[in-house]
């Protein structure tokens, strides 16, 4: 018995296309050549619009982002809060809690060590593995560990050493009119608009009242 291999198949699939093909080309040269035309930018309008939404590897990829974001949102918030750490992307943050000062997207620079970035995240406190929090925030920091944290892609031309950073709120200003240069940018944003940048569709999702 013959193997079916890829090749096969999409010949099997060229060959099962040809009858509309036909057909749709018999129809065409019924109709004067404008009428045809019409038909052709049709199709091809048709074509593309399939190709971008089914053939793309942008769609594709927003796709598995879209499900892989609803597959987290099934588990129960203890568990979910048990594994995120850093503002890592989990869960839906709404509703957004008025405490929460700084939005995803705003252009920060931090006040002690002066590099600025953009954020990408908040937690309403620090989230981190215990002993990180432990080392990070002894007993006279408890107040600062408690505050929303934010998670920062550093702006490359500080040349601190850092990609990215998770800071707490005291330590931030908001600045403006001030871009940002990071290699994974595009990956949360499309565009600047000299106050904030424009998140992503799959970021706005998780965090809808930014």
């Amino acid at each position: 018995m013959p193997t079916i291999n890829a090749v096969m198949i999409i010949q099997l699939c060229v060959l099962m296309a040809a009858f509309p093909a036909q057909y749709l080309l018999a129809q065409w040269y019924r109709t004067d050549s404008t009428q045809g035309l019409q038909v052709i930018e049709r199709l091809i309008s048709y074509w593309n619009n399939f190709r971008w939404s089914y053939l793309s590897l942008k769609a594709w990829t927003r796709y598995l982002k879209n499900q892989m974001l609803k597959m987290r949102n099934w588990y129960n918030e203890d568990e979910e809060f048990s594994h995120a750490y850093f503002a890592e992307p989990t869960r839906i943050r709404s509703p957004r809690p008025e405490f929460v000062q700084f939005n995803v997207g705003m252009v920060i620079m931090h006040k002690q060590l002066g590099f600025s970035g953009v954020i990408i995240g908040w937690d309403v406190e620090a989230r981190g593995p215990e002993e990180w929090l432990k080392q990070k925030y002894p007993t006279e920091k408890q107040h600062l560990r408690k505050s929303p944290h934010y998670r920062i892609l550093v702006n490359k031309y500080n040349r601190i050493g850092l990609s990215t950073a998770y800071i707490p709120e005291e330590n931030l200003k908001v600045i403006t009119g001030y871009e940002v240069f990071h290699p994974d940018l595009k990956v949360y944003f499309s565009a600047y608009d000299g106050a904030r940048y424009i998140m992503q569709p799959w970021l706005k999702q998780i965090y809808p009242d930014d």
